[in-house]
């Protein structure tokens, strides 16, 4: 099993919102996850779009999980390096 760190998205049409969270790789978007490692709230104010808990994500990464391309723009903006 490969681990991924990827969004799975909640909310109503036009108005979504995301969690950052871990699963399988070949699981579907919205399936079962492994951890749930916080949020991004694409429509809110710039102060609370993205929370998340940095050492659940560092200890993943270093346990081989790897970050999709949003979810690495998203530590990018919020300076955990990858």
């Amino acid at each position: 099993m490969s681990a991924r760190i990827r969004l799975k998205k909640f909310g109503t049409k036009k108005r979504p919102y995301y969690r950052i969270v871990v699963m399988d790789n070949r699981a579907p978007r919205d399936g079962k996850t492994i951890d749930e490692l916080g949020y991004y709230h694409p429509i809110e104010a710039e102060g609370k779009q993205i929370a998340f808990n940095a050492e659940k994500v560092k200890t993943w990464l270093a346990n081989g999980a790897t970050a999709s391309d949003t979810v690495k723009k998203i530590l990018n903006k919020e300076h955990i390096s990858l």
